[in-house]
């Protein structure tokens, strides 16, 4: 079921189905609700999944010239509230993770445990900025066409191109729908973004990261180094995916976060 909240100047627009212990899942960049639609079908089978579009994004209003990972895990904070939830396992797919992370450690008492989906705790390098200012610049050049399409190929494992063209389709019709004036203004949130290591690193809250072995955004052996998981965090790696595991190897993805899920209730 599609429903909507308002949340300070707009709109957000989000879905609902299923029952049992709470997911909420949060997309990524240059994506919208839409590209959880199968695995939240299936994790519906088992749980209760909410999925939400980012300000800006889908269905969602925009809520000013830049959205701090802060302000959009606030968001999420005030939808479970309109929905009288006090706990829920956030999943959040990069941008997504950089968000869960913000709830994490601003709202740690509402989760029961957390999901970095192909993302990481760490600040943007500074080729990370390079890349995204030049990216704002084409879109304030009315050259959105000629940024996204680069992007979203580059989400998947180059093995996995032409196995997944339809899905590959799906992702550039996803994020063609996308204004760039959200795109802007998450790009920004992301640049002006703290790092989390020590959140993440604290263990607070038990932590599932699912990195992919050929990721070509999230290094995966870099990113291991880089961080010291405590002893409830777990951390897998998708052999044959790139950034998007949940559509790579659904079937796997689906079986590790119910299996982690599980010991979190």
């Amino acid at each position: 079921m599609k429903f909507f909240f308002q949340y300070k100047s707009g709109r957000i627009h989000y879905t609902d189905q299923g029952s049992g212990h709470i997911i909420v899942l949060v997309h990524g960049y240059l994506e919208t609700s839409e590209v959880w639609k199968n695995f939240a079908s299936k994790l519906s089978r088992q749980y209760r999944i909410i999925t939400i579009d980012l300000p800006g994004h889908g269905r969602s209003d925009i809520q000013g010239e830049t959205q701090p990972m802060e302000l959009m895990a606030e968001a999420i904070k005030e939808l479970l509230g309109s929905l009288n939830i006090e706990k829920v396992f956030l999943t959040g797919h990069s941008l997504g993770g950089y968000i869960t992370l913000a709830f994490a450690e601003l709202y740690p008492e509402m989760l029961s445990g957390y999901c970095l989906f192909h993302s990481h705790p760490l600040a943007d390098t500074i080729e990370a900025l390079e890349k995204r200012e030049r990216e704002i610049t084409l879109i304030k050049a009315g050259k959105k066409d000629l940024m996204y399409p680069e992007n979203i190929a580059k989400m998947y494992a180059a093995v996995n191109l032409n196995k997944f063209k339809d899905a590959l389709k799906r992702s550039k019709e996803i994020a063609s729908s996308i204004s760039g004036e959200g795109i802007i203004a998450v790009l920004r949130g992301m640049m002006a973004r703290p790092s989390r290591l020590a959140v993440m690193e604290e263990g607070k809250v038990p932590c599932l990261w699912i990195l992919g072995k050929m990721d070509n955004y999230v290094n995966c052996e870099l990113a291991k180094s880089k961080v010291r998981l405590p002893k409830n965090a777990e951390l897998v790696v998708l052999e044959n995916s790139g950034h998007l595991g949940f559509i790579e190897e659904e079937e796997q993805s689906l079986y590790i976060l119910a299996e982690f899920v599980n010991k979190c209730k």
